[in-house]
């Protein structure tokens, strides 16, 4: 693989094709279901998909074969699907699942003068709106990866891209949608969830737990009147039993989770990572 080469056409196509396209897509306000019920109605999302799937539809005659649906279920977000061959020797039933969404946070406060959700702003090298990082490019950055290996006739695994539109509600459409399309996604020995953050700019970011959060109400209740003391010495304050009850999922000094809430690393993401110089790659775990 000529490195140098690589290099180039990923930075020429990011600022020629992908960069003007997030700045379109950051101004089209496609809220996440939880915070826009209406959003068929909006027609905010509609919008996104079509810009990002016609894109990608574009490039795909560089890609034999490659295909892009628009997977709509009745009642749920709509979400785009990228199929593309194995290409050499790689075995077509080990593919490789590239995820990310197109739905965004809601408007939020505290932007800068001059800078608003729905208002793209570069400033040197960075651009500054919603949706762009979280998570607009997931499905540029996925496609031109495998654009560059195609321009240069690198063997690659079959790839299968998903892009979901409900993550910032808690993706509760995907489950049905990755139940519905089982047989076309396959078993894929490696996910690559580009969603996600980094401490720097300087190495490649690797993390290896990225849904490792439990989100629940937790209500204690000591006692619902007046009690003596000769009745109440074994009463628990309600803080300590909420503590004991957050510490049944892992550690509050340490911040380490239990085994049970411990995912494993997958071998695949063992072995990609030990190709790579220690020096470009940070393992991170988000608690």
């Amino acid at each position: 693989m000529d490195q140098k080469g690589l290099t180039h056409f990923i930075d020429g196509c990011w600022e020629a094709e992908i960069l003007p396209r997030l700045i379109d897509y950051i101004r089209i306000p496609n809220k996440s279901p939880a915070f826009d019920p209406d959003w068929a109605e909006h027609g905010h999302m509609e919008k996104a998909v079509a810009l990002l799937a016609g894109w990608a539809q574009g490039k795909l005659a560089a890609l034999p074969e490659a295909t892009l649906e628009v997977v709509r279920l009745p009642g749920r977000t709509p979400l785009i699907l990228i199929e593309i061959p194995a290409k050499g020797p790689a075995a077509a039933q080990d593919p490789v699942l590239l995820y990310g969404h197109l739905d965004k946070q809601p408007e939020m406060t505290g932007w800068a003068e001059g800078h608003g959700p729905w208002t793209p702003v570069m400033l040197g090298d960075k651009l500054y709106g919603r949706g762009g990082a979280d998570d607009g490019y997931a499905i540029f950055a996925s496609l031109a990866a495998i654009l560059a290996l195609a321009e240069q006739g690198v063997p690659h695994a079959r790839a299968v891209i998903l892009i979901e539109a409900c993550e910032e509600s808690g993706s509760y459409d995907l489950p049905f949608y990755v139940d519905h399309l089982q047989a076309r996604i396959g078993n894929p020995s490696l996910v690559v969830c580009l969603d996600s953050g980094c401490a720097n700019y300087d190495q490649l970011w690797l993390t290896t737990s990225l849904r490792g959060m439990l989100a629940a109400t937790l209500t204690v209740r000591s006692s619902r009147g007046e009690v003596g003391s000769e009745t109440s010495t074994n009463c628990r304050p309600p803080a300590l039993v909420a503590t004991a009850a957050i510490c049944r999922f892992g550690s509050t000094e340490t911040s380490v989770a239990s085994p049970e809430c411990t995912p494993s690393v997958s071998t695949r993401t063992v072995r990609v990572a030990a190709t790579m110089p220690r020096s470009e790659v940070v393992s991170q775990s988000w608690s």
